[in-house]
């Protein structure tokens, strides 16, 4: 007995250590979802989760009934009983054949994990329902004390999280600053002049403004940027000779549907059910486009079978994450590792789309554009004058051919069960009589029992006017995802953006004006230590724009910005045989040499396997995949992009016209209108001082040089007007390619 209790000791001495740490510590009170989950999901869901047919030691973790089970004479988890929970001695023994995680995940277990699972079992190991699958219900505005400082029920939310940590409201953001937010923020255009003026005399001012901009085209054409990031909108088939195919209306109509604020959920059923509304009519077919803007391929080995899976799995995959958030894609070949996702429920979501005629895809051309019929002519949604039919995409549909289960994924095995159209087991049922289609999705999708759509769409939403999500995962609500921050906001937001009808610019108008949008961007010292990441919304974010936006405001500086909407694509400079390798066909890159050059960049030709180097090199996404969040990175490639884009370089040329012919004659004069345009502040005394120097070096090298001069001032097909001086002209430039450079030139404070 004495021998079997010393053998067995160095598996429960740090359990004993552990227990009287906590005793004398004391614990604060463990919520699962928040505390629990994230631990279990990351460390222990692989082999003890979901996935009952990769699931080991028969033992689960992901429900409470699993983690009680009697496992033949012991239980994982003992309620209250921290020392007869073998979770606990299995955490915590020195016996690594024993430890779990198992030391080869390379995944171990920090004291203070260790101390919070502990903790969790001692105060009764209560399991909840994970937070995204229970639908959101609107929670009682907190009280706070400072009651001057919010402006609605959103800042009370984030004040009293502030109040709870000691931290102070932040001071609102200066009027310049503000104006840029706002502007870039609804427009993804730089602000007029007087705009910060207009907001610096009136309180009142800004909400006029707020509205104006919402009223105005361009936010359409702001929205419609992220949306395509989410459907995967692309002007090329993606696979194999990646041709052009017919898809640019669909693009149109939704810069229109945001413009016009069609309602969420009728935003979402013309997508995806357009050719089944009730007297469909020619814009709600464009719309139906959305089931054609995977990547497809006519390419003479292709196998029909294994193709129109690949398609299937496709539209599971952007349907799943671009409404529910959800990494439904883990489920193709088995069930979901981390959460409540099966197999089954990724087959039966794809039988909603077997109606989906695809099998014209087969029988493309090798021409630009290729052919993809079904195929409608029609005129652009958005009316671009002159209006001129051009062919689109559509959806057509077909006698829904069988969905089955695929063993591990594999299109050749017929051995799985054939399934219906379904929604996953565990959310809402869909109501529908008879064989449900894809109206009935749709409609699911934006019921107001769904626990998802409305939460994810609100967090992205966020995001994109404070640089991250309320939840920082904006493309998985499962189990390893973030929990929220502030949970009860985002609820209280999702239910009011469904009570509200599912009113996006009423929501973006509730977001914009609420104080905590307004507020500084400015980092203390105070932030430093108890915020760093701005997790408490302390202070506004500040990010580097998107490519778009970079690429549309030194346009829109220069002088050259065309503000035509919709219609054909719009082909920049980019460097010659930067399209050699693609074939059938051949094709060589034409810019366009017009005005077209210089359209907003939502328009600009998005060819998924060369896509175009500007944007790479600013993080844009190929769109062969739902993205919801684009990486934000910092590259020596970004910065030569500026100073040699021949884009850039002739928005710096136009910049340097408008400086010589609008501004003062005076460089003092000049450099001051300049850094007013550009950033909507004046210089600074050294600003301003080392500004001058630079531009006098250059002066007198492109006097010294003239031929210099010339080569610079013939990028483009910007032309100089009569009676400038060329070196001048060229001085000018280098200076505006500087100011076209600056991290707050590019950066959204």
């Amino acid at each position: 007995m004495v021998c079997i209790f010393f053998k067995n000791l160095h598996r429960i001495l740090p359990l004993i250590v552990l227990t009287l740490t906590v005793r004398l510590t004391g614990a604060g009170e463990i919520q699962f979802n928040r505390d629990i989950r994230p631990i279990l999901s990351d460390r222990c869901f692989t082999c003890h989760g979901p996935d009952a047919n990769h699931r080991k030691a028969g033992l689960r973790l992901d429900t409470r009934e699993g983690a009680m089970a009697d496992l033949d004479g012991y239980s994982a988890v003992v309620p209250s009983a921290p020392a007869k929970s073998e979770l606990l001695v299995r955490i915590t023994t020195g016996d690594e054949d024993d430890l779990m995680p198992p030391p080869e995940t390379g995944k171990p277990l920090t004291d203070g994990e260790k101390k919070l699972l502990r903790d969790w079992i001692a105060q009764g190991a209560e399991y909840e329902a994970h937070w995204a699958y229970l639908p959101p219900t609107r929670p009682a505005l907190p009280s706070v004390v400072d009651r001057a400082w919010p402006g609605g029920a959103i800042d009370r939310f984030i004040l009293a999280r502030l109040e709870s940590t000691r931290l102070p409201p932040p001071p609102p953001a200066d009027a310049t600053t503000l104006a840029r937010r706002l502007h870039f923020d609804l427009t993804g255009l730089p602000p007029s002049p007087g705009l910060a003026k207009r907001l610096a005399k009136s309180p009142k001012a800004y909400a006029r403004v707020v509205d104006e901009l919402l009223a105005s085209p361009r936010f359409g054409e702001r929205l419609a940027s992220y949306w395509l990031d989410l459907v995967r909108y692309a002007d090329t088939v993606g696979y194999h000779g990646d041709q052009d195919h017919s898809i640019t209306p669909y693009r149109d109509w939704v810069i229109k549907a945001f413009n016009d604020n069609l309602p969420f959920d009728q935003f979402t059923a013309e997508q995806l059910a357009g050719d089944l509304l009730p007297g469909a009519t020619v814009n709600q077919k464009i719309a139906s486009g959305y089931n054609r803007l995977l990547q497809t391929s006519h390419e003479g080995g292709v196998q029909k079978k294994e193709y129109l899976a690949k398609y299937s799995a496709d539209r599971v995959r952007n349907v799943s994450n671009a409404w529910l958030g959800a990494t439904l894609a883990c489920a193709e070949c088995h069930d979901h590792k981390y959460d409540p996702f099966t197999q089954r429920d990724f087959y039966s979501l794809a039988a909603f789309f077997a109606d989906v005629n695809d099998d014209q895809t087969f029988k493309g051309t090798n021409t630009l554009p290729t052919k993809r019929e079904p195929e409608m002519k029609v005129v652009s949604p958005l009316v671009v004058s002159p209006a001129k039919l051009t062919r689109t995409m559509v959806t057509g549909r077909v006698q829904p051919r069988p969905i089955r289960i695929l063993p591990r994924g594999d299109w050749m095995d017929d051995s799985g069960e054939i399934v219906t159209p379904a929604v996953p087991h565990f959310l809402p049922a869909i109501n529908a009589t008879g064989r449900a289609n894809r109206l009935h999705l749709a409609r699911w999708l934006t019921a107001a029992d769904n626990p998802l759509t409305a939460r994810v769409f609100v967090n992205r939403l966020w995001y994109l006017f404070f640089g991250s999500g309320l939840s920082r995962t904006l493309d998985d609500t499962g189990s390893q995802g973030e929990w929220p921050t502030h949970p009860a906001l985002l609820d209280w937001l999702a239910v009011e953006f469904v009570e509200s009808g599912w009113d996006i610019k009423r929501f973006v108008r509730l977001i914009v004006t609420s104080s905590a949008y307004r507020q500084s961007s400015l980092v203390t010292p105070q932030h430093l230590e108890h915020d760093p990441a701005n997790r408490l919304y302390a202070r506004q974010g500040r990010f580097r724009f998107p490519a778009e936006t970079i690429r549309d405001n030194a346009l829109a500086i220069g002088g050259l910005l065309n503000d035509q909407m919709g219609g054909q694509v719009a082909k920049p400079y980019q460097p010659a045989g930067y399209y050699t390798p693609l074939n059938f066909p051949k094709r060589a890159y034409k810019a366009d040499m017009n005005a077209n050059q210089y359209r907003r960049a939502v328009y600009v030709h998005w060819q998924r396997q060369f896509l175009h180097p500007m944007f790479r090199a600013f993080d844009a996404p190929t769109r062969e995949e739902c993205t919801a969040q684009r990486p934000i990175s910092n590259t020596p490639l970004a910065a030569l992009t500026l100073m040699n884009d021949p884009t850039f370089i002739e928005a710096a040329k136009g910049f340097a016209i408008r400086i010589m012919t609008q501004a003062g004659p005076a460089d003092h004069e000049r450099l001051a209108w300049a850094w007013h345009t550009v950033l909507g502040r004046d210089p600074s005394r050294e600003e301003l001082a080392v500004a001058g120097t630079f531009l006098g070096e250059t002066r007198q090298r492109y006097v010294a040089d003239s031929h210099a001069a010339n080569e610079l001032l013939a990028v483009g097909m910007l032309q100089l007007p009569p009676g400038l001086a060329k070196p001048e002209v060229a001085a000018w430039t280098v200076l505006g390619q500087a100011l076209l450079n600056l991290s707050e030139t590019i950066t959204r404070n």
